[in-house]
């Protein structure tokens, strides 16, 4: 029994480091309505500025000023003491603007695995301390509500959001995949029994419902091991349990708006995960991650039929270009370019050799290793791609320099072996001359 419990858990470990991206995406926010249980927690008035402190400092949030976020949600902190809502908030932006410098929210550039391997890149032990007073901040008021009204659907939910911050903390910074688990399936349960309680609580069935994804996605052995501990999923159910946030959700909508651009993804939809990241992007101007989502969906359906050799689309391709050469202009104008054009050339040049032109793509790879400031990850990464893309472009004595390259720099990623390879590729091609 032990070794079955354990590949489950090995399993759901494996799909929760897969899905990791989606649970950082997934900013969690409150939702300050509910049923609640014996006295009013707030009153009307309030509610509404607990409310539109939230919705300020969220916009604020998905535009990236984290600076005005932290302004909104500290006021709503120091008016409303006896609610988790600020403490959940602040701690909330501390952990997204930590990944966000960490480039932990740039998972396509990195995939899945590089996104949980351990590194040097630990947070700031003083930002460390900060969160989990934070966190233990609001889950104390949250549980200190329940112990006089155990049927608050209100401290329900805030407390289950706690604990998802927890989850995705220990995951995404401390890598503790187990800790992780435990602390992200206990948010779902405490979300379980908010939906019981109020039924019109739509906020909280986005938890609720990224599990039902995450465990409909296992492989069919695991989830058959996942069935003996009782855990039960559906990716159609999961999926559909997100749409209906973004569509009636109120503190957590564009959480799930967010969510539905890479599930779409995920699932191949790549039209409507471009579309979801258009919308993002306009209502989020100053988000530009938002610009490179849509970017990617539409060269993956704009190159969908490769493997069919189909022709690439050139409409959806030239439009995700145009993202690419828009974001680089925009940089360069306002000044920011050495803090994020490393990822935009990157992600071009990624774009660019999907599409066949590899000679582009090289110089796009070239680009973001040379950027100043470029993260150490990322330039390793972006020369090995170059030897990629310089090798299908026979250029082969500079892609056997990059190679060279790649494998003198600190390994990252499995980037040495990946090095090697092509090294290999490159000698048999030119024994076969």
């Amino acid at each position: 029994m032990s070794e079955t419990r354990n590949a489950y858990n090995n399993s759901v470990k494996r799909l929760f480091a897969g899905c990791a991206a989606v649970v950082v995406a997934l900013l969690l926010a409150g939702s300050a309505r509910g049923r609640q249980s014996g006295d009013r927690w707030l009153g009307d008035e309030e509610r509404g500025r607990l409310e539109q402190l939230r919705d300020g400092g969220n916009r604020a949030l998905y535009n990236l000023d984290f600076a005005a976020a932290r302004a909104c949600f500290s006021e709503l902190a120091r008016l409303f003491p006896q609610h988790p809502a600020g403490s959940q908030y602040l701690a909330n932006t501390l952990l997204f603007e930590t990944l966000y410098k960490m480039g932990r929210l740039h998972a396509p550039l990195y995939g899945t695995k590089s996104f949980h391997t351990q590194g040097d890149d630990k947070a700031d032990p003083e930002l460390a301390n900060r969160f989990w007073s934070l966190t233990r901040d609001a889950q104390q008021v949250a549980s200190a509500r329940l112990k006089q009204h155990p049927d608050d659907a209100e401290a329900l939910y805030y407390l289950g959001n706690v604990l998802a911050l927890k989850a995705t903390y220990e995951e995404a910074v401390e890598h503790k995949h187990t800790a992780a688990l435990s602390d992200g399936c206990k948010a779902v349960e405490l979300h379980r029994q908010v939906i019981k309680l109020d039924p019109k609580y739509p906020d909280a069935e986005l938890t609720v419902g990224l599990y039902d994804y995450i465990v409909g996605s296992l492989p069919l052995p695991a989830k058959l091991v996942a069935g003996v501990f009782g855990a039960r999923g559906s990716k159609k159910r999961g999926l559909a349990a997100v749409e209906r946030v973004a569509k009636e959700g109120t503190g957590a909508r564009d959480q799930a708006r967010t969510l539905l651009v890479i599930l779409y993804a995920r699932e191949k939809r790549y039209g409507e995960a471009a579309e979801q990241a258009r919308q993002l992007a306009a209502d989020f101007p100053r988000n530009y991650l938002y610009q490179l989502e849509a970017a990617d969906s539409l060269i993956e359906q704009a190159t969908a039929g490769k493997a069919k050799h189909k022709p690439v689309d050139a409409g959806g391709a030239g439009e995700a270009f145009a993202i690419y050469e828009a974001l680089l202009h925009d940089r360069e104008a306002d000044g920011t370019t050495a803090q994020v054009s490393d990822l935009i050339h990157f992600r071009y040049g990624e774009a660019l050799l999907k599409s066949g032109r590899a000679e582009l793509a090289a110089e796009e790879f070239l680009a973001a290793a040379k950027t100043e400031g470029a993260g150490e990850e990322l330039a390793t990464m972006a020369h090995l791609q170059a030897a990629r893309a310089l090798g299908a472009s026979n250029r082969r004595d500079e892609a056997t320099a990059q190679y060279r390259l790649v494998l003198s720099r600190p390994d990252v990623t499995g980037a040495h072996d990946e090095a090697r390879k092509g090294l290999d590729d490159l000698t048999a091609r030119r024994q076969t001359r």
